[in-house]
């Protein structure tokens, strides 16, 4: 992924607020020599003080031979994402139909190393911090091994523990544009609100109000 100056998150902060609303991603994988990649859209939850993904598939997956061989993978997260027409996008010294067309997205990348878990015990501590994540309102039997109802269905799956080992994040939101041209496209997003325009909108006005506030100096 090519990240430009003016993509690039201004923290470690920003991604992962962004990431801990964006839990939805697609997890690649080397294939077999000779095959094309293994890429599986899945739900994980993020943990960023264990900076690790925790996630599970089915025991047929055909991931696990690719895992046992080669155990680094990239989870990939892509949201908030919206087309940009290109009149919108012209200078202010260029007539309308010289703007270039672009996308806006929000992206983030983690590189990792995939340890595979099949202990009960294990599995179910697993399921326990993903269902904590996404259902933290409760409802559901406790997962435990060896007991109903689920425990007999942890033997159907494997856990995967996702260390992650490098992060890559991108904002593209017309950072390089003056900030004229922004609040054009901000205001043209807010006119057209169709989908993903919204969340591109308020990226690009976080941004720009990033931007414009100067850094704090220490008292003299």
């Amino acid at each position: 992924m090519l990240i430009h100056p003016w993509d690039a998150p201004a923290d470690d902060a920003e991604w992962q607020r962004w990431l801990a609303a964006h839990d939805f991603g697609q997890l690649a994988a080397h294939g077999p020599p000779g095959e094309p990649p293994l890429v599986q859209p899945l739900h994980f939850a993020y943990d960023p003080a264990r900076r690790e993904a925790v996630t599970h598939l089915a025991r047929p997956h055909p991931m696990w031979a690719a895992l046992e061989d080669r155990p680094t993978v990239l989870l990939s997260v892509v949201d908030d994402y919206t087309f940009i027409p290109g009149p919108w996008q012209a200078a202010d010294d260029q007539p309308p139909e010289h703007g270039v067309p672009t996308s806006f997205y929000a992206a983030v990348q983690l590189t990792c190393t995939a340890h595979v878990v099949d202990d009960p015990e294990a599995k179910a501590a697993l399921l326990r911090r993903q269902t904590g994540h996404f259902q933290p309102e409760g409802g559901s039997a406790p997962i435990t091994a060896g007991e109903a109802p689920y425990g007999r269905l942890l033997s159907g799956i494997r856990g995967l523990r996702l260390e992650v080992r490098d992060v890559r994040a991108k904002f593209k939101y017309g950072g390089k544009r003056s900030e004229a041209v922004q609040q054009r496209v901000s205001a043209r997003l807010a006119e057209r609100n169709g989908p993903g325009d919204a969340a591109a909108r308020a990226h690009q006005q976080r941004r720009l109000a990033a931007a414009a506030t100067p850094e704090e100096t220490p008292a003299s």
